[in-house]
């Protein structure tokens, strides 16, 4: 009898060093996004407005409404993909890899709170404010498009948390949809922003610093 109960404790241990692996993913991820929400209420609630008030109805243009519906499936794709993966083990990544995804998600939303701290017209839409200007300090001097670094970092975090290959090739698949998404929203931002087209001569990169 003791020899049974011996035999599955290798079982037992490791299926609770897995759910507290995956405990540790949604405490950071959700920590992190509430910190940067109650720093928001306190600093900038006009800013926390413009990010709730997004979504693929609330954009103008067309193919904003399309990019922002089919940037919400893949995030939903991420999640759901990411979480079967995990659940049915279609696919493996070590532990200590594992760890590194939560360590990516802290990196990601750092990111984007330093984003936040800098840019109050950081809105979920494409659309310009009443005392819109350009920002070219602080991630801004960087690259152009740092909010879209830190969530695509914070994204490709999450999937490797939950051990899924399968949801980081979702975030994959994602690519060409943001990367539509940069190229449209910098041509609205030429065309309507004073002093931006300056910003892309003095900035060069769009998302990833000596890459693109």
């Amino acid at each position: 009898m003791n020899r049974d109960v011996n035999a599955f404790a290798p079982v037992d241990d490791a299926v609770a060093l897995e759910m507290a692996r995956v405990r540790l993913g949604v405490i950071v991820y959700f920590t992190s996004s509430m910190a940067i929400i109650l720093y928001l209420l306190r600093n900038d609630s006009k800013l926390l407005e413009r990010r709730l008030g997004g979504g693929p109805l609330a954009e103008k243009q067309t193919s904003q409404k399309i990019i922002k519906f089919l940037t919400s499936l893949g995030f939903i794709g991420v999640i759901l993909v990411s979480a079967c993966d995990h659940r049915f083990a279609w696919s493996r990544l070590p532990a200590s890899v594992a760890l590194a995804g939560d360590a990516l998600v802290a990196l990601g939303w750092l990111a984007i709170f330093f984003v936040f701290k800098e840019n109050s017209f950081a809105s979920a839409t494409i659309e310009l404010a009443p005392d819109h200007k350009v920002i070219s300090t602080g991630p801004y001097a960087l690259v152009r498009h740092p909010m879209y670094a830190g969530s695509f970092v914070m994204l490709l975090g999450s999937a490797i948390a939950l051990g899924s290959w399968n949801g980081v090739l979702v975030i994959a698949a994602l690519i060409p949809v943001r990367v539509w998404r940069i190229i449209d929203e910098e041509k609205f931002l030429a065309r309507h922003l004073p002093g931006y087209v300056a910003y892309q001569e003095k900035v060069r990169y769009r998302l990833i610093p000596l890459v693109w």
